[in-house]
């Protein structure tokens, strides 16, 4: 049976039945056409029932099932004559970020994303899609590069995020995410920035800092991942579920604060299910955010990002005496 979440197990288990009634009807040349269309309806129902109901905990599953598409994935459909580029110039190329230079409607881009694996050993290979401070280096390199010859940038967030061990530690973890927080602030080319999967803490932010943020359905958005901010609140990482329904960290959430741009609507069951009918809708979205920009100047570009951090959150200018 096809990798399933645990509440969407009565969804596969009529499934499964309903290709049961299939191979038997075949086997036994009989007429089973009217009890497949009734299970099949029961099953449509049933999921228009729990996808239209989704719970904040249940959307984070989604955006961690195995099959959900990643930023490779995704480039060879979005984008035409990928040329993927390597490197920090300082230390080495970071595998779990991918970045170089392409066309979007016959447009030059430039696009970086963070790159997870399906298996173990791609896993491993792709540090399970935390990054390394050569991979924000390498993703700066990159967005500079992408300003010098104005090209716009499009980022994909996938990251539970930025790899914690002694290693990155050692080799400025924290200065080279700072680095290009500050660096991408004032960056003067359109940054497109798409939450394909999970977006967690400053390794989400490190690639993260654009004129339009936007998230896909079942993906999720936090300073810090449900189960660690269980772990500090009530000292049990086993909580996550009660941590993530009460964060707000989904993609409605976050839109209803104002701080991302646009929910990108997804396939029923989540973007694995039909990858490719799930990017015409991700294109349309990237599609208008590069036309609102194409008549920016550079200091429009710059402005309009500053206002939009500026305007996230509530706060106030009086002052106590």
């Amino acid at each position: 049976m096809k990798n399933y979440l645990e509440f969407e197990k009565p969804i596969f288990e009529l499934k499964e039945k309903i290709s049961e009634l299939i191979a038997y009807a075949e086997d036994a040349d009989v007429d089973l056409n009217k009890e497949i269309s009734n299970l099949q309806k029961r099953v449509d129902n049933l999921q228009d029932e729990i996808y239209s109901n989704l719970t904040p905990w249940q959307r984070v599953q989604i955006a961690r099932h195995p099959n959900r598409p990643t930023t490779l994935d995704y480039i060879p459909l979005l984008f035409d004559n990928f040329i993927e580029l390597h490197g920090d110039r300082y230390f080495g190329d970071d595998k779990a970020i991918v970045g170089g230079v392409a066309k979007f409607n016959r447009t030059p881009v430039t696009i970086i994303g963070q790159q997870r694996g399906r298996d173990t050993k791609e896993n491993l290979f792709r540090n399970f899609g935390m990054p390394n401070p050569e991979g924000y280096r390498k993703a700066l390199r990159l967005m500079k590069q992408a300003e010098k010859f104005n090209r716009p940038i499009i980022s994909f967030i996938d990251t539970k995020g930025a790899f914690p061990g002694k290693g990155a530690e050692e080799r400025g973890q924290s200065r080279a995410l700072a680095h290009n927080l500050f660096e991408m602030a004032g960056l003067r080319v359109p940054i497109i920035c798409i939450v394909i999967g999970e977006g967690a803490s400053g390794g989400a932010l490190g690639i993260g800092v654009g004129n339009h943020l936007h998230m896909l359905e079942n993906t999720w958005f936090s300073v810090i991942a449900p189960e660690s901010a269980a772990a500090l609140l009530w000292k049990d990482s086993t909580k996550g579920e009660a941590a993530a329904n009460s964060m707000k960290i989904t993609a409605p959430d976050l839109k209803e604060l104002g701080i991302i741009d646009q929910i990108i609507t997804e396939i029923k069951g989540g973007a694995h299910n039909n990858p490719k009918e799930q990017v015409v809708k991700v294109k349309e979205v990237i599609k208008s955010s590069l036309d609102e920009f194409s008549s920016y100047s550079e200091e429009m570009v710059v402005e309009h990002r500053y206002n939009k951090y500026k305007d996230v959150g509530v706060y106030s200018t009086n002052h106590f005496v």
